[in-house]
């Protein structure tokens, strides 16, 4: 599937989408075994009753779940949001659907929001992702070097919101 989707529908995201979330987690091809289980571990608490560490958003393309995304306030700072996860099936790459879910959920941080972070790879493989949030309005305030393994490097970017006073 290319170009640009007309009518991508989103939703929220419920416990029995999990399965689904872990094909796509598992598809984008770049996450190693552990970080899937992670991504499953923070999708299983975002469906908690009553949970408000992890807020989640589902986009679907003809009935079916086609991507996620999952964001929540940083601990120990004011109006500060990491954006935790995201991920949109291969088949569905380049048609608008990451760009939809992060105009949400940036839609749904404005005026409580100052800063969204994003914490991604260095590695080569993720050139595409970090060239999505740069084209996004975010920018590459830090480099970890091999923070996540020897020549995986961290990077951070960072996008401030307007704040309601």
């Amino acid at each position: 599937m290319t170009g640009t989707l007309l009518r991508p529908r989103l939703r929220e995201l419920r416990s029995s989408d999990r399965g689904r979330i872990a094909d796509i987690v598992q598809a984008v091809g770049v996450f190693r075994d552990e970080e899937i289980e992670i991504a499953l571990e923070v999708f299983d608490s975002s469906c908690l009753p009553f949970q408000t560490d992890y807020q989640t958003l589902g986009v679907e393309v003809d009935g079916r779940l086609a991507g996620w995304i999952c964001w929540g306030s940083t601990p120990c700072t004011v109006g500060t949001v990491d954006l935790y996860w995201m991920a949109v099936d291969p088949s569905c790459q380049g048609t608008g659907l990451g760009t939809t879910l992060l105009a949400e959920m940036e839609r749904r941080l404005t005026g409580s929001a100052r800063l969204i972070a994003v914490d991604t790879s260095g590695r080569a493989d993720y050139s595409p992702t970090r060239r999505f949030y740069q084209s996004r309005g975010y920018k590459a305030v830090a480099v970890v070097p091999d923070f996540y393994a020897p020549g995986d490097d961290q990077v951070i970017f960072v996008k401030p919101l307007a704040v309601s006073h």
